[in-house]
């Protein structure tokens, strides 16, 4: 299994942000990128979900600081390209906070546009930095966040999943997975098993 980043791992590009006011008021913590600033290899999310204060390991991005650190979804998809041979990944989210249901304060909403417009520069300095061959964003949002700073739109995503799609203007190819929290579901409807999509997923990444 993965073990957790060490808090070295972030990448904070500000000491603070309060470009949206009620992510401000609904997170933790700012929820930064983290891995090596020379992976080959950039993980996005959409957005921290609340996580698990109390958790031992694992507790989330809004507790932690690091974007995919919760027990499912980030020790999953950390678990799942390790297995494809994707060693030292960079992982992100395309929102930075966790954004809070105000009719349940554990859940998440959706971002708002304009707070994904408000966190899009952010995640192109990861891009500008990192400089991967592979962007990797996880389900629709996410994909849907990534093609934007091509100024591209998705259409229809699950059709894209595992595809290659070129992108010159973030000089990566950007390869969109399944998010890991529904994956157990989406991977037979998309025709594949889990050791045939992990196969997929290696086949298709750069990797050592």
């Amino acid at each position: 299994m993965p073990t957790v980043p060490e808090t070295d791992a972030r990448n904070p590009l500000a000491d603070d942000c309060r470009r949206c006011p009620a992510l401000v008021e609904g997170r933790e913590c700012l929820s930064w990128g983290n891995g090596p600033l020379d992976a080959g290899v950039v993980v996005v999310g959409e957005a921290p979900g609340y996580g698990n204060p109390d958790a031992d390991r694992w507790q989330g991005g809004n507790w932690t600081g690091l974007a995919y650190t919760s027990r499912h979804s980030g020790r999953r998809i950390r678990a799942l390209l390790a297995e494809a041979g994707v060693e030292d990944a960079y992982y992100t989210n395309a929102v930075k906070c966790f954004p809070e249901d105000p009719d349940e304060p554990t859940t998440n909403r959706e971002p708002t546009a304009k707070e994904r417009a408000n966190c899009r520069p952010y995640l192109q300095e990861e891009l500008d930095t990192v400089a991967p061959d592979a962007v990797v964003p996880t389900g629709k949002h996410a994909t849907e966040s990534v093609l934007a700073l091509a100024d591209r739109d998705l259409d229809g995503f699950l059709d894209a999943v595992l595809d290659s799609i070129d992108c010159p203007e973030l000089d990566a190819t950007v390869v969109p997975l399944l998010h890991p929290s529904y994956q157990d579901v989406w991977v037979p409807r998309i025709g594949h098993t889990p050791d045939s999509y992990r196969e997929a997923i290696a086949a298709t990444l750069p990797t050592p």
